[in-house]
């Protein structure tokens, strides 16, 4: 029973030093980041506030100690790390959502493209078939206001061909032209 009153204490003991072993430094975008792994490489060693190790309450400080005034430098740099832009939670929940919504957004976007390249291909289809049956020669007839069947004279055809052609040259073009 001692033993294991000596064991629980010394783990209760240990468990601080466990918790020590914690790295703190400020990333590229001013967050502050904390991780039982060391900082990445491109971080500037001025950036690192915590380290594990005796000096795990102090900020790492890499100025030389013959420095002038070490208070003033150190609040200093408690200034400029103060300064530095920090994102609440509410915040990046904020960035995610409008990173949606502009997901979304061109998500539609693009969907309404394509429903309008389709729409004009099939105009094109359409215009392309109908300018092959007036350029073929044959009788083409409408039916008129009053239901009745008329045939198209040499005006009326020449007319209706100008406006496929027009038809034709807007709609068939290449989707990035």
């Amino acid at each position: 029973m001692n033993l294991l009153r000596l064991t629980l204490l010394g783990l209760a003991l240990a468990l601080p030093h466990v918790c020590f072993a914690q790295w703190q430094w400020i990333d590229k975008d001013g967050r502050k980041v904390f991780s039982d792994q060391p900082p990445p490489p491109e971080v500037p060693a001025k950036s690192i506030l915590r380290q594990p190790g005796p000096k795990a309450h102090a900020a790492v400080a890499t100025e030389p100690a013959s420095a002038p005034d070490t208070a003033a430098s150190a609040s200093q740099a408690a200034k400029s790390a103060a300064s530095a832009p920090k994102l609440s939670r509410k915040d990046k929940e904020l960035e995610e959502k409008k990173k949606k919504a502009e997901a979304a957004e061109a998500e539609k976007k693009k969907e309404k493209e394509e429903e309008i390249a389709k729409a004009r291909a099939d105009s094109c289809d359409r215009a392309k078939r109908a300018k092959a049956s007036f350029d073929s020669g044959v009788r083409i007839s409408r039916m008129n206001d009053k239901g009745e069947q008329e045939f198209l004279d040499d005006a009326a055809r020449a007319s209706e061909t100008k406006r496929l052609q027009g038809i034709i040259a807007n709609d068939c073009k290449p989707a990035g032209g």
